[in-house]
């Protein structure tokens, strides 16, 4: 149950967009960075922050385009974008070094963060968050970058075009975040529902994330210089898989090689927010880890 004192609400500043990030106080203690992952908010993290808070001065930012940090005017969602607002934020902060937990698109971030800057992470725990397997990736880019610009340009359009989902009450975005995620409870639905949406001027509520998200960039590093980011790693890393999940467990794909001090759990019954599917056993794994 998460307690009646809540998080501060904070803003800094990261190419010229207001970010948002909650500050759950204990600034004496070491600084851990909560990320959310896509389409998703820094309050999916107050469960854990619940828990850690006590031990350490938990930071969870909202995304640009996410929660209640402002959109890219131009629809700039990139990996560059969001790696420079994740490591602005530590700088902000002034922070020398901190320890991280992030799912899916944040552990993304996270991981090439930490490759970046290897002696800024003390430990990181991400959960599902390398994105595509190797097979997969090569099948998305298979078309080349010609076709795949084209998709990309038409797709843009379309996003420019529709008008976000309009919900008559919150609990009908309930009712759709249970749909989404059959393992949530109703408590975490609800949670989630309430932070994650905002009501429109005409009464109904829509989800906060920006539209242009479902676009994903139609450009990357190469593989390969993702690989080398991931080998650059020097801290102790714990990798999460739900074995439900769509995303490719790293030690089942080979990814795992890429990294010298990394090792792999994967939980039984979970899905793709794991870290809510056995939320127990989640803390008290990263609880022994940290």
């Amino acid at each position: 149950m998460i307690s009646l004192l809540g998080p501060t609400s904070n803003r800094f500043i990261s190419q010229r967009l207001k970010l948002h990030y909650v500050d759950w106080g204990n600034a004496d203690a070491p600084p851990l960075i909560l990320q959310h992952g896509g389409r998703d908010h820094c309050r999916s993290w107050d469960w854990v922050a619940e828990e850690l808070r006590h031990d350490w001065h938990v930071i969870a930012p909202d995304l640009r385009g996410h929660g209640d940090s402002e959109w890219s005017p131009e629809g700039h969602y990139g990996m560059d974008a969001y790696v420079y607002d994740f490591t602005q934020l530590i700088h902000t902060l002034g922070y020398d070094q901190v320890t991280i937990i992030a799912h899916s698109l944040g552990g993304n971030i996270a991981t090439r963060f930490t490759g970046l800057y290897p002696d800024k992470v003390r430990k990181l725990v991400n959960i599902e968050g390398l994105g595509p397997a190797p097979e997969v990736r090569a099948q998305i880019e298979a078309p080349g970058l010609a076709q795949r610009m084209r998709q990309w340009i038409e797709d843009k359009r379309k996003s420019a075009g529709r008008v976000p989902r309009r919900y008559d009450s919150l609990r009908a975005a309930y009712e759709r975040m249970k749909e989404e995620n059959s393992f949530l409870t109703d408590v975490q639905a609800r949670h989630l529902t309430i932070h994650g949406a905002s009501r429109n001027e005409d009464g109904t509520w829509s989800w906060k994330f920006d539209n242009y998200l479902n676009v994903w960039p139609v450009t990357d590093i190469p593989y390969a210089e993702q690989e080398k980011l991931w080998q650059a790693i020097t801290c102790p890393m714990l990798l999460f898989y739900g074995a439900d999940s769509f995303a490719s467990n790293p030690e089942k794909d080979g990814r795992i090689a890429n990294f010298a001090t990394a090792r792999v759990i994967e939980y039984a019954k979970a899905g793709h927010w794991l870290h809510h599917d056995q939320f127990e056993r989640f803390v008290a794994d990263v609880k022994a880890f940290l």
